[in-house]
């Protein structure tokens, strides 16, 4: 609806007091984070959510070499909930058949405009200038930039497939080396095998490895590999997951992403900095530069104790907590490009004056009631932390210990998401 204004979006949710840049900032991360629902079946399933889907082909594919190292190398997924596509390698799209017709098969027409819709937000998430939650992989990112995928694309997004294609396709090289040298005997051929295996004891046949719907050719299913086809069965796998099978999703992304302004004028970027500029970037943190980086006012200075125990506490967060504290504070849970130092407007951390209120919550605190501490004072300790993410404006009460303070900012943290309300 608003994709082809050119006005700046904000947003605004019914019922909440808040608006501006943060609850826009958490639209456009909500916004992502529906977006990777497995449900939807946009995107490739990642090992653990394909594997349980896998036909009997399949499974026997993959036990070959079960304890494969490339899956090793797989990074923790954003999600751990079934709900959501797991993609550690970033999210890449769905083939699906291309004899289907959207006005037909309603599943299929809705995964065409689910793609339309993702190229909109992208679309108008880079003219706004906001950031996407949305991990996607390298080689999405090429074709965005109108790049060619081929075989050896295929293992930036699905490492197990990638290398068995590959293995595969460098047997059938051995082939052909051996037919054009004269040596082609039935007794050299027996001798060419996949991982010790024959390639028809594989039990492979026509159809697209975890997708048994998708026929690489009619009656595929019914036609076994051997080393005599295997070359075609490699090839049309290859055509069938970076080409032909997600060709009309790409082109419904492509014409959604023009509502907001032409697609070929990414072509300037890299896939690199075209996902700096789509989803920004975490960083690592050290008290020395998080000091250059934030402002601070009202009541806390750099050498405020509370101040350098939030320092330490924001040094030592996991990538996780990392996300969330950032989304608690900003809306997003990335930075924007150029990190912590680029934010606007910039983080700043002020005083929250203690409420002192009898029968706050117990807190880990080995003070008296009332009492000062080298930090802070305990009549804080029963109070939280509050944000105002239209600013980055993080108000921090004077915690009598580094301990209270974690424990009050992760409680906020994990509880206070997804409102917006006076503080």
């Amino acid at each position: 609806l608003y994709s082809g204004h050119k006005a700046v979006l904000e947003v605004e949710y019914f019922g909440e007091v808040g608006t501006g840049l943060g609850p826009t900032l958490e639209f456009y991360t909500l916004l992502s984070h529906d977006m990777q629902k497995a449900s939807l079946e946009m995107w490739r399933m990642g090992p653990t959510t394909r594997s349980s889907q896998a036909s009997q082909g399949d499974v026997e594919m993959q036990d070959v070499e079960a304890d494969n190292m490339a899956w090793k190398l797989r990074s923790e997924p954003t999600f751990r909930n079934e709900e959501y596509v797991q993609a550690p390698y970033g999210l890449f799209p769905r083939p699906w058949p291309p004899n289907l017709d959207g006005s037909i098969d309603t599943k299929y027409g809705k995964v065409i405009e689910y793609f339309r819709l993702l190229g909109r937000t992208m679309g108008k998430a880079l003219q706004d200038g906001r950031l996407l939650d949305l991990p996607m992989s390298t080689s999405f990112y090429k074709l965005i930039l109108g790049q060619d995928l081929d075989l050896y694309d295929i293992r930036s997004f699905d490492v197990e497939l990638g290398t068995t294609l590959q293995e595969m396709q460098n047997l059938v090289r051995r082939k052909q080396f051996l037919e054009s040298s004269g040596g082609g005997n039935k007794r050299v051929f027996s001798d060419l095998k996949f991982r010790g295996v024959k390639i028809e004891d594989l039990c492979l046949d026509f159809t697209l490895p975890g997708y048994p719907d998708y026929l690489l050719k009619p009656g595929g299913n019914n036609i076994t590999v051997f080393l005599e086809n295997l070359e075609e069965y490699v090839s049309l796998v290859v055509d069938a997951t970076v080409k032909i099978g997600i060709a009309a999703q790409m082109e419904a992304f492509r014409s959604g992403f023009n509502q907001a302004f032409q697609i070929s004028s990414l072509q300037i970027f890299n896939e690199e900095e075209l996902d700096y500029l789509l989803c920004g970037r975490q960083e690592m943190w050290v008290p020395e530069t998080l000091v250059e980086h934030i402002k601070f006012d009202h009541g806390y200075t750099a050498s405020s104790p509370p101040i350098k125990c939030l320092l330490e506490i924001m040094c030592e967060l996991t990538p996780e907590l990392q996300r969330a504290f950032l989304c608690f504070v900003t809306g997003a849970p990335r930075l924007p490009p150029g990190g912590l130092a680029a934010l606007s407007p910039k983080l700043t951390i002020v005083r929250k004056h203690p409420t002192g209120i009898i029968g706050a919550p117990a807190v880990l605190s080995s003070n008296p009631p009332g009492g000062i501490s080298a930090v802070g004072t305990t009549l804080a300790d029963g109070d939280l932390p509050s944000v105002m993410t239209c600013a980055n404006y993080l108000k921090l009460p004077p915690y009598s210990s580094k301990e209270v303070m974690q424990e009050r900012l992760l409680y906020a943290i994990s509880e206070g998401q997804g409102s917006f309300d006076l503080s």
